[in-house]
């Protein structure tokens, strides 16, 4: 996972070798075999803890520590590693405790459209925004929004509302990972980007038929 959502110039500058936002994994050398000592050494020297951007942002999970390896190696992952990733992430998704999915698509939007959040001048705690439309196209003829993820353009209207879409758009919201083991978005559930009640907002962003995604 080499791009995020949202991120701190610490999280850029070690996106581009690999890394990404997520806390937690392996690290240590086990994870950096494929990096030089010098780089690793940089690494060590150059970061420093403030506000919502930890240190934590330089571990890498064992998705990312694979995934940039074989991609080191200029390799695709191998099938059973990535099936196992896979397997595991997905077993670990959340979904609404209350079994309600939507929220607000009004405030989804607004989600959707802010990359504020997890910098190194954001107080813990500050709400964040999930900067959807960095990466996707999400509201008819608008110029601006991104296309390294597909379009979501039509989504709700496209794919109906049943219980096995929505399960399967929450899951890819919550954690990517869980359908593409080197996925390049940002697990907005799993890393607490998101709150479960901005996920259910950005839930009925896509799926409202009032939504101007669905329009």
């Amino acid at each position: 996972m080499k791009r995020i959502a949202v991120m701190s110039a610490m999280a850029l500058s070690v996106g581009m070798m690999g890394c990404a936002t997520q806390a937690g994994g392996i690290g240590g050398e086990d994870a950096s075999t494929y990096m030089t000592k010098s780089f690793k050494e940089v690494i060590a020297t150059s970061f420093q803890a403030k506000g919502s951007a930890g240190l934590d942002r330089l571990v890498q999970t064992e998705a990312q520590h694979e995934c940039s390896k074989y991609d080191y190696l200029g390799k695709p992952i191998p099938k059973d590693i990535a099936a196992r990733i896979e397997k595991d992430h997905y077993s670990k998704v959340v979904y609404p405790a209350d079994g309600k999915y939507f929220g607000d698509w009004k405030a989804g939007m607004k989600i959707a459209e802010s990359g504020k959040g997890m910098t190194w001048n954001d107080k813990p705690g500050t709400p964040n925004g999930g900067n959807c439309i960095n990466c996707h196209a999400m509201l008819p003829n608008n110029p601006s929004q991104g296309n390294l993820g597909p379009s979501l353009v039509g989504y709700g209207k496209t794919r109906g509302n049943s219980e096995q879409i929505v399960k399967y758009t929450w899951a890819r919201i919550y954690d990517s990972t869980s359908f593409n083991a080197c996925s390049q978005m940002p697990p907005l559930g799993a890393s607490h980007a998101l709150t479960p009640q901005q996920m259910k907002d950005v839930m009925a962003f896509l799926f409202d038929p009032q939504s101007p995604v669905n329009k």
